[in-house]
């Protein structure tokens, strides 16, 4: 069976008058009374019954095709759209303006059939009055879809995806009419079909409670958004009319000429739309005619923030800043001037769109102090035209050979000038008035705080790694201190004991170990600190048998006991120089008659290691305030780094160094270690296995 266009078009119409009754008769069942009589109910019933209307009256002239039946239906569908402008128009709560606009669209095409119908027939009128309809829909639906909260877009959804579809269709299928003189028949067909899919969005709209009114909040965005559909809306009609001119009056090349004509202006409009240009000056005519202030204040701050904290590790903080300060005035170019690190001049140190320069300008110059001094931006064509208002000032050899600046704005903070921006000229005239000026001000402030704060970090991470590597530097000075000490009692004795064999063969292994200790040093001086950890730990009892013997060596006693051998955590250089620093203190404060002792056991899953002498001692004040704070010491020749540096250590292992001592007495060091396992397997374990 083959369906006929019109068959098709008779149940185009039949179903979207079934589904616009139901859904108004659902709205009269399930909504509650209340809600029932409010505004936006009537006028959304309102809005249902004229398109069922008008779905029944184009029913008709499918069946009867009378003139009378044809305008009644044009016009009601004039008329429902009248309607559906008015639900939205009830949502959005808008200025008088764009309310008077939709009633005058909407009665001059409720008007057109009837003149029609009684002979004063306005073909092209007709059609451009047809497709500024979709236009002015789409564009009340845009304003309905920005003005809803974030959190409550999802409501209003299924309402602007419904009714968009509805005015996409009809807009492409009124182009399609003006450009070629009748609708597209199969579009025309489908065409209440297509409109039908409106009602079950709205049906979801209604379960979402989004038919409520919210109060239209005018923006600079919403009405820049707003002129650019209307201006666009506008040039499609013009070059609707224009093209159905060239085809009535273009003889057999009419057609032609109308698509070739068509394809060149939505060029021609696709150009205009992707202009910088043309978008600065749309904004400056949207700032002058329809405000009262140049500038949306809170969305140009929240863009200039947003452009200054966007990626600041990226090293490119510089055309960031240019860029925020270009886009507030539609600059498309600029140059970021910043002082070196050593104050003595001004360098461009970053740029956006801008040539390259290799000039200096000095910070003592009477640019940058009339800057400084006064914090006024520099108007270059008035400085160079006019330098009386600024003073007589000469503007400098650079600024004056760059044709395209327009103004400096200088970056202050904490009353020091941290750079300047030369930017270009926009690319619409717009005059540097008080507006602009305190705006770029104020923006320069902020941005020289930014700039001025980023230094400042960057200059602490730098000191921060001097005060470690200066820190490190004391620790190793220290430790060839103690080296040196033994190198020099070495060649005391070698005068006396040179001949000695058993002094010489001493001799020689000391001199290897204090090189292979200064090795280590400068590996820990030029890699870092050592690593705090070993892979099987430190065994202690061999430490204090070290240790026992260099005291040896130097003629001093140092008893030690090893209750049982354990093993702590730790590099094993390092926790024998901090144990060694303890032992060798003990040394210098006690008499060669008196007693030091090292003893190492095992306390509680920790290593504890007692280093003891009966020596002259400390007080207590000095052990709980100076003790372990650098560059404080007891002895002449000292230097205050050792006991530092051990608890420092001890600290980084996890374990802890405590002292007592009384003046007199003598002192006791305790140091605990955390213990670790060997990762070497038993030899009974490894017997089994073989």
């Amino acid at each position: 069976m083959v369906v006929t266009f019109g068959q098709a078009a008779i149940a185009s119409y039949a179903l979207a008058a079934v589904l616009h009754l139901w859904l108004g008769l659902r709205l009269v069942l399930v909504s509650a009374a209340s809600e029932r009589g409010t505004p936006i109910a009537r006028a959304l019933r309102f809005a249902l019954l004229c398109t069922a209307a008008w779905a029944v009256v184009a029913l008709i002239t499918q069946l009867r095709g009378e003139p009378g039946w044809i305008a009644a239906a044009l016009a009601l569908d004039a008329w429902r759209y009248g309607a559906w402008f008015q639900l939205v128009l009830l949502l959005l709560q808008p200025q008088r303006w764009l309310r008077g606009s939709a009633c005058t669209l909407v009665w001059t095409a409720v008007a057109l059939p009837v003149l029609a119908l009684v002979g004063w027939p306005l073909p092209y009128l007709s059609s451009s009055v047809a497709l500024g309809l979709p236009v002015l829909g789409l564009l009340l639906l845009e304003q309905l879809y920005r003005n809803v909260d974030q959190d409550r877009r999802w409501s209003v959804k299924p309402v602007c995806i419904g009714l968009g579809c509805v005015y996409l269709f009809d807009l492409y299928l009124h182009s399609h009419g003006v450009l070629f003189g009748q609708p597209e028949p199969h579009t025309l067909v489908v065409r209440a079909a297509v409109h039908s899919l409106a009602v079950p969005a709205l049906a979801v709209a209604l379960r979402r409670q989004a038919l409520r009114p919210r109060a239209l909040q005018l923006s600079h965005s919403m009405v820049f958004h707003t002129l650019t559909l209307l201006l666009v809306g506008g040039y499609l009609l013009v070059i609707s009319a224009i093209g159905y001119y060239l085809r009535e009056f273009g003889g057999d090349w009419g057609q032609a000429l109308q698509v070739a004509f068509g394809v060149a202006a939505l060029a021609a409009l696709a150009l205009l739309v992707g202009s910088g240009a043309m978008r600065a000056r749309l904004r400056v005519f949207v700032s002058k005619h329809f405000f009262r202030y140049h500038y949306d204040y809170r969305t140009e701050w929240l863009r200039f923030t947003a452009a200054l904290s966007a990626h600041p590790d990226s090293g490119d903080i510089g055309s960031h800043v240019i860029r925020g300060l270009g886009d507030m005035v539609e600059s498309p170019a600029g140059t970021l001037w910043m002082a070196a690190s050593d104050g003595t001049h001004y360098f461009p140190a970053a740029y956006w769109n801008s040539t390259r320069v290799q000039e200096r300008e000095a910070a003592g110059s009477a640019f940058v102090n009339f800057m400084r001094e006064r914090d006024w931006l520099v108007d270059v064509h008035e400085l160079l035209q006019c330098p009386e208002r600024y003073d007589g000032l000469a503007p400098p050899s650079w600024l004056a050979a760059d044709a395209s600046a327009w103004v400096v704005v200088p970056l202050p903070a904490a009353q020091e000038l941290t750079g300047f921006v030369v930017l270009a000229r926009p690319r619409t005239p717009l005059p540097l008035n008080w507006e602009v000026r305190d705006l770029l001000k104020t923006a320069g402030r902020q941005a020289g705080i930014f700039i001025a704060r980023m230094r400042a970090s960057e200059a602490l991470l730098e000191a921060r790694k001097f005060e470690a590597f200066n820190r490190m530097s004391a620790f190793v000075v220290h430790d060839l201190k103690n080296i040196v000490t033994q190198l020099s009692l070495m060649m005391k004795n070698a005068k006396r004991l040179q001949h000695n064999p058993e002094f010489q063969q001493d001799m020689l292994a000391t001199v290897d170990n204090a090189l292979e200790k200064m090795r280590q040093l400068m590996l820990q001086l030029r890699e870092g600190e050592a690593p705090a950890h070993g892979r099987y730990g430190v065994d202690l009892a061999a430490l204090a048998q070290r240790l026992q013997a260099a005291a040896q060596s130097h003629g001093r006693m140092l008893d030690v006991e090893v209750v049982q051998p354990v093993q702590a955590r730790g590099h094993e250089q390092r926790l024998e120089r901090v144990v060694g620093h303890a032992v060798q203190n003990a040394l210098d404060a006690t008499p060669t008659d008196k007693h030091v002792w090292l003893r190492v056991e095992r306390c509680v899953g920790q290593a504890r290691i007692t280093v003891g002498d009966d020596g002259c001692g400390m007080s207590a004040d000095f052990v709980a305030n100076r003790l372990f704070k650098p560059f404080n010491t007891t002895k002449a020749g000292g230097m205050g780094i050792g006991a530092y540096e051990s608890a420092q250590y001890l600290k980084e292992l996890g374990g802890s160094i405590s002292v007592h001592s009384e003046p007199g007495k003598g002192t006791v060091i305790t140091m605990l270690i955390p213990l670790i396992e060997t990762e070497r397997p038993a030899d009974a374990f490894m017997a089994g296995v073989a």
